[in-house]
């Protein structure tokens, strides 16, 4: 089908963000082998440990640009987004939240993390609250404006700050906001960024505020091109930024690369996840 981009150069999947539940969402990002959701799991509950480790006590976790609670789904019921596609088939919306109720009910493999979700998508969100998927949601777009007192609210509450391919559509005023609804009090984050955005600007402005941020060596496959002009866009935009697609989105895929950004200097603790840089 017929794919418009996004003014940030990548595809527009606006089509698929406003229905009732994920069905649609799932059948096409697994079309187009979207995995970086389930490639940062891992590092997701790396990172989720470590703060437990180091704080006593499990985190509230948030997820900015959520949609159905994707991060979440794959967390607690250790899946991937092909077997979440088959999972949604069947049924309507009200079986397949019923479903996805009684399969976190059998087995959630993270019920001591509370899981929040932003997103400006109101049915995605609905969905996922529905459905169990996230503990509380705040249906916001805080690149148009500040959040309410009871968002700030809600934003204050978490921990841990996630996201896995938003940094484009949101930029350090999303994130800065975020931040601010903490006080003095400084959540953990951890972003998977696409390379043709640049988040050592972000890095710096964070810095400002206490933050220390390390970037970890490599690259993460994020999906393949929706379409031709897309592929072409986002060469095009690496280029002008002096970035070589080589050996890299010039393959056919997206890909990003993961920035923690904690109050003290943060190095992962496992070998397999690599040494990191700093930013």
């Amino acid at each position: 089908m017929p794919v418009s981009l996004h003014s940030t150069g990548k595809a527009s999947f606006d089509d698929i963000y406003d229905r009732t539940d994920p069905r649609d969402y799932y059948l096409r990002m697994s079309e187009l082998d979207y995995r970086i959701p389930e490639l940062a799991k891992p590092h997701f509950e790396s990172f989720i440990a470590d703060y437990r480790a180091a704080v006593g006590t499990a985190p509230t976790v948030l997820d900015i640009g959520c949609s159905y609670g994707v991060s979440a789904a794959l967390m607690r019921f250790d899946t991937t987004v092909a077997q979440l596609a088959e999972h949604y088939r069947g049924g309507d919306t009200t079986a397949r939240i019923e479903r996805d109720r009684a399969r976190l009910a059998a087995r959630d493999r993270h019920p001591e993390v509370r899981f929040v979700g932003m997103d400006a998508s109101e049915p995605a969100l609905a969905y996922a609250t529905a459905a169990g998927l996230l503990h509380d949601v705040v249906h916001a777009d805080l690149e148009s404006g500040p959040p309410t007192a009871a968002q700030r609210t809600v934003l204050a509450s978490t921990d841990v700050v996630i996201s896995t391919g938003c940094i484009g559509y949101v930029t350090d005023r999303t994130l800065l906001q975020v931040v601010h609804a903490h006080g003095e009090r400084l959540p953990w984050m951890a972003h998977f960024v696409l390379r043709m955005y640049d988040y050592e600007p972000i890095a710096r402005r964070l810095s400002r505020l206490g933050y220390h941020t390390r970037k970890m060596p490599g690259t993460f496959h994020q999906r393949r091109f929706a379409s031709e002009a897309e592929r072409t866009q986002v060469l095009n935009t690496l280029s002008a930024k002096g970035i070589d697609p080589s050996g890299v989105e010039e393959d056919g895929w997206m890909h990003a690369e993961l920035y923690y950004s904690t109050p003290e200097p943060y190095e992962p603790d496992s070998p397999a996840r690599g040494r990191s840089e700093s930013v």
